[in-house]
């Protein structure tokens, strides 16, 4: 059983029958849709993204799933971003990337080149996973799995802040307040003090090429499902009891539909949705030692999606038709009520289609904390057709000090979504559904060779 149908369960479906065979038979739980938070909002007949919009050059796995399901990317727009600090604009891009570096060195020293090379050294260090899950290779413990890529450094950069260490590579106190976050602000919704590990992930999205799949990220979800055939079933998982069976452990699922309640027995289960309080009430029977529970709270997030006209006075921009960006992030200042909002495009974007002029009525998504009231409307947009609304708790509120979530709950039960806590892209979610369905492969053969292993670097390369 795989509980949960958005990008965790299905990746984890598809990885358990490309490891287990096609005669696994595999029953997918949701409650809401398929999709989870790669979901799409309508406005004007036409489909946009609401959230986990756009996806790294280097996530080799969502590269594969879109060339396996035969995806397409979506076409790229251009548009220029600038960073808002409730007064004015302290970075603004050009169309000309000489200028923009030549800007970014003005205000800003060798600061940016820093936090490149920061950032490189650790993607630098991240892609060595995808090596080790193709020998089948597989990790027991979020720990393990980060030091299998950087050692004791990257278990620590769970532990301190991303402004601790980039400080300490040199970066000035002014480029993280004002470019750091701003681009935490505009990915976790979260501040500097977020963990370093986290704000690497979330900094490289900010500066490399990125992309999105033609027709919304959420196909890669129904593609998937579809590809593995698994039974989705359309209810509410409420808890998970043990018993066992010729010396074999063996789990039952408990769910609610709009049937009523229901159970059915698993050799092995995964849980890919977050095992919080706040986000399942969910419940562990006949555990002995019983599953402890997870610390941890969830950031609450809303996305706004709003039709109408940009008040670009706002922004110091007195002429609509002189506003020259289409994303606009913001700094850490108490009296923004927002994090960042961008013009966006369709999901389906055809070859003659045009971005919006500033000064006409475009499709804006603006993320915030607290949904937005109508002075708060009234502030960004002169006037607006809808608002649709979507409140989330998108993201682990990044505390610095906890402890990660384990990856095996029990035997044959393992849980998925505490790789969130080390860093929440749809991408980490990927690799780590590659690694549960690894991990369970390898200890039902009982392959302990292929769990664990310390210097995987120098064992790949010997397998080469």
């Amino acid at each position: 059983a795989v509980v949960g149908a958005g990008l965790g369960g299905s990746a984890a479906a598809y990885f358990l029958q490309q490891h287990f065979g096609p005669q696994v038979q595999l029953d997918v739980y949701e409650a809401a849709g398929v999709g989870g938070r790669l979901a799409t909002v309508t406005v004007n007949k036409q489909q946009y993204e609401s959230r986990g919009a756009s996806i790294h050059a280097l996530s080799l796995h969502m590269q594969d799933f879109v060339k396996i399901l035969g995806l397409k990317h979506r076409r790229e727009v251009a548009g220029k971003s600038a960073i808002f600090s409730g007064e004015h604009f302290v970075l603004e891009e050009t169309d000309w990337y000489l200028l923009n570096l030549f800007r970014l060195w003005w205000h800003y020293g060798i600061s940016f080149l820093r936090l490149q090379m920061w950032v490189e050294e650790v993607m630098e260090k991240f892609m060595r996973i995808y090596k080790y899950q193709a020998h089948g290779y597989a990790f027991s413990s979020l720990e393990e799995l980060l030091r299998s890529l950087g050692g004791e450094a990257f278990v620590n950069m769970t532990q301190r802040s991303v402004a601790e260490s980039l400080l300490e590579v040199g970066v000035t106190q002014r480029f993280v307040d004002d470019v750091i976050a701003a681009v935490l602000r505009s990915s976790y919704g979260q501040s500097v003090l977020v963990p370093a590990f986290a704000g690497a992930m979330s900094l490289a999205g900010a500066q490399g090429s990125t992309w999105a799949v033609e027709g919304g990220n959420k196909l890669v979800c129904s593609g998937l499902l579809k590809l593995t055939k698994a039974n989705v079933i359309s209810a509410r998982v409420t808890g998970i009891s043990l018993h066992s069976s010729e010396g074999r452990a063996l789990y039952q699922v408990h769910y609610e539909s709009t049937e009523g309640q229901g159970s059915a027995f698993y050799d092995l289960v995964v849980v890919t949705t977050p095992l919080h309080p706040s986000r399942s009430n969910f419940t562990f029977d006949n555990f002995d030692p019983p599953i402890a529970d997870f610390p941890g709270a969830f950031q609450p997030s809303v996305t706004s999606v709003v039709h109408g006209y940009l008040n670009s006075s706002y922004f110091g921009f007195p002429d609509p038709k002189l506003f020259p960006f289409t994303s606009i992030l913001t700094t850490d200042t108490p009296d923004l009520f927002f994090h960042a909002m961008d013009n966006i495009c369709p999901v389906n974007i055809s070859a003659a289609f045009r971005r919006k002029q500033p000064q006409e009525a475009a499709v804006w998504r603006v993320l915030s904390q607290q949904p937005l009231d109508k002075p708060q409307l009234k502030t960004l947009f002169r006037s607006y057709y809808s608002v649709q609304v979507t409140e989330w708790q998108t993201y682990p509120r990044y505390d610095a000090a906890k402890a990660l979530p384990p990856i095996v709950l029990h035997e044959n039960l393992f849980y998925l979504s505490g790789v969130e806590w080390v860093a929440s892209s749809m991408e980490m979610i990927a690799v780590a559904a590659k690694n549960v369905a690894l991990l369970a492969y390898n200890r039902w053969h009982q392959d302990l060779e292929k769990i664990d292993q310390k210097d995987l670097m120098h064992k790949v390369k010997t397998e080469l």
